[in-house]
């Protein structure tokens, strides 16, 4: 019979069959391991979380130049104004404060913001 290993973020590892682990595996780059208990590394999985945004947004950013080379053939300031504003707030989305004011991988995923970024791949 061949035993299964779960590795965490630090390369210690454990029989699988022996540990507790976390329900939700979108942040298993963060797990620690601790005995036979698995959780997770709120300052990795944070890191996690702000990579995640930057793979989302980058996107996001190209079509809004898009947008905005647009709007500047076509001399529109409101237009050049909005998205000038988008952009930002895709610029400014790792930085929120509810990501790093979020003590559990819950209140985490729940700083995705849907409004800049779309759809939650944690939901």
């Amino acid at each position: 019979m061949t035993t299964t290993y779960i590795v965490d973020k630090d390369g210690n590892q454990i029989d699988a069959s022996t540990a507790t682990v976390p329900s939700d595996r979108h942040f298993r780059g963060a797990w620690s391991l601790s005995g036979s208990v698995i959780s997770e590394d709120m300052t990795k999985a944070k890191e996690i979380f702000k990579d995640k945004i930057r793979e989302v947004r980058a996107p996001l950013l190209d079509a809004e130049d898009v947008i905005y080379m647009k709007a500047l053939e076509a001399d529109d300031a409101d237009a050049k104004a909005a998205s000038v504003t988008k952009k930002n707030a895709l610029r400014d989305a790792p930085a929120d404060s509810a990501i790093n004011s979020a003590s559990n991988i819950t209140a985490l995923k729940a700083a995705w913001d849907t409004d800049v970024l779309g759809d939650s791949p944690y939901a």
